[in-house]
């Protein structure tokens, strides 16, 4: 059988846990409170690909560009000539919303409809290899009932899967909770799920990561500390059980 093709990372740690990369086309959950750095793990995941020369697009429902963009200038990795030239793409959901005539704060089955056929749209004219949608759960609020969600996120699954772009969504969860969503439907779309937690030692709060499940690659389940720096973004460090 030939090797499935995989879609590097480039956060060498990451990489490292997951024998090689993520299969191509796969859908990753990104779990994680707030503050978890879900964000920052995203933007380095496509400001990476970007510089393998895949181009990428960043959703966002959750926050300003303006904001996300001066968050991201601290970090080493960022690199402003990459989103000027379009090798990554920052999008802002509700202003496509808006100029869509959506209500942006709720959405109707139609609504959602054609916000899937939009993101569909801009994935296939821009090309992209990378995708990522910031967040899961705030697309999912503006809906009004367990079985609009429910139907949504199926067909988001059945749309990123046709994209055959690699996907980051982000789901937000309670801290101290050990659980993958809010509805508990996005995990089952999802062909891997990394969880961002954290640990209380000492007065302090240590960041943790972990790997819990990618179809088709035997990877590491193994908890790890997580650091996010100024110079290297997202990096892993065995967690000491002391």
């Amino acid at each position: 059988m030939p090797e499935e093709e995989l879609c590097v990372t480039g956060m060498a740690d990451l990489d490292n846990l997951l024998g090689g990369g993520i299969p191509v086309g796969s859908t990753v959950l990104v779990v994680g409170s707030s503050g978890s750095g879900k964000t920052t793990l995203c933007m380095q995941y496509l400001v990476n690909g970007a510089q393998q020369g895949e181009r990428g697009v960043f959703f966002t429902i959750t926050e300003p560009l303006f904001k996300l963009t001066k968050n991201m200038e601290g970090f080493s990795f960022y690199d402003k000539k990459l989103i000027e030239s379009g090798m990554v793409n920052l999008i802002d959901l509700r202003i496509i919303s808006e100029r869509l005539g959506l209500d942006t704060e709720k959405y109707s089955v139609e609504d959602a409809a054609a916000l899937l056929d939009v993101l569909k749209d801009i994935a296939d004219e821009l090309n992209v290899k990378r995708l990522a949608i910031d967040s899961i759960t705030a697309l999912c609020y503006r809906l009004q009932s367990k079985e609009m969600i429910r139907d949504f996120i199926f067909k988001l699954g059945s749309s990123l899967a046709a994209m055959n772009c690699t996907t980051f969504l982000t789901s937000e969860v309670p801290p101290r909770k050990f659980q993958y969503s809010q509805h508990g439907i996005e995990e089952f779309i999802s062909d891997g799920i990394i969880f961002l937690g954290d640990i209380e030692r000492k007065g302090d709060l240590i960041r943790t990561f972990q790997l819990i499940k990618m179809r088709g690659m035997a990877h590491s389940r193994t908890k790890s500390a997580m650091i996010i720096s100024s110079n290297n973004g997202i990096e892993l460090a065995p967690l000491l059980k002391s």
